[in-house]
């Protein structure tokens, strides 16, 4: 177990698996117990998807395994998680676990993380992005949502009522972040509001993948605005494949069911090893 020490001297731990090329892999490799793992699983995901993940490829690579996500929930940068920052904590990540040169593997905001580390080192040797795409992302409509998200926090509304279905419901979800966690999200998307993703260049390989029905549409109460996350893949694959992108489509998958380790893996993996092992 090694620890990285964060932009703002927190620190976070870091768990190497497996031998073979570093790979960079921001989940959580802790499974959730309890009764919160049987409200995840209501919901059709894996409560140890991270260790999933991790188990799908440390036969494979060196995989490098941190929980960033949980980390600023629990030790929240309302003022400093910004895109910059977020990229050095990525290293710092790296540095511990002794990795010159590394691959990176992130879902939803995590992969836009990727993006954003992507443009600030020389040291990638490939580049996942999962749920969140690199060329036209919905940059204005994260910022809208997260803003709704920190508004909720500071004053909470009624609750809402639940709607019954398999798929999962944004617009059920309560509010259960705090001010200063809600907070940190409206500065990473107040500080991508200039950035122009149709102007990124990269050399190291790169894949980006979405499920066909990733589209989440949120309530008024959220801000009533739609984020397409796999629409600009399908709408824009001839632009990605041009700038050197792999673009996959899964046929059917919405946001959460793209992320779990069934549907990540056959496409993850055999592209690692394609651009890493050979």
């Amino acid at each position: 177990m090694a620890e990285a020490a964060l932009h703002d001297g927190s620190t976070i731990e870091v768990e190497v698996h497996g031998t073979g090329p570093a790979l960079l892999l921001s989940v959580n490799p802790q499974p959730v117990e309890g009764e919160r793992a049987e409200e995840i699983r209501k919901w059709g995901m894996d409560p140890a998807l991270g260790r999933s993940l991790i188990d799908g490829l440390a036969d494979a690579f060196r995989v490098v395994a941190f929980d960033y996500e949980g980390h600023v929930m629990r030790a929240p940068k309302p003022g400093t998680l910004t895109p910059a920052n977020v990229a050095a904590d990525l290293l710092a990540v790296a540095d511990a676990a002794g990795a010159e040169r590394f691959a990176y593997y992130g879902y939803s905001w995590l992969a836009l993380s990727g993006l954003q580390l992507a443009i600030r080192t020389d040291r990638l040797s490939a580049l996942v992005m999962g749920g969140f795409p690199p060329y036209a992302g919905p940059y204005a409509e994260m910022l809208r949502v997260t803003m709704a998200t920190y508004e909720m926090a500071v004053k909470p509304p009624e609750p809402a009522e639940a709607r019954s279905g398999d798929a999962y419901d944004w617009s059920s979800v309560e509010v259960s972040t705090t001010e200063e966690q809600s907070r940190q999200f409206v500065t990473l998307y107040e500080e991508l509001q200039g950035f122009d993703d149709r102007q990124v260049r990269l050399s190291c390989p790169r894949l980006c993948f979405a499920g066909s029905a990733d589209e989440i549409r949120y309530d008024e109460r959220w801000g009533g605005v739609l984020v397409d996350l796999a629409g600009p893949l399908t709408r824009h694959r001839a632009e990605l494949t041009a700038l050197g992108w792999d673009v996959e489509v899964l046929d059917g998958l919405d946001h959460m069911s793209a992320m779990q380790a069934p549907n990540v893996l056959p496409v993850v993996r055999p592209w690692l090893e394609k651009a890493l092992l050979t």
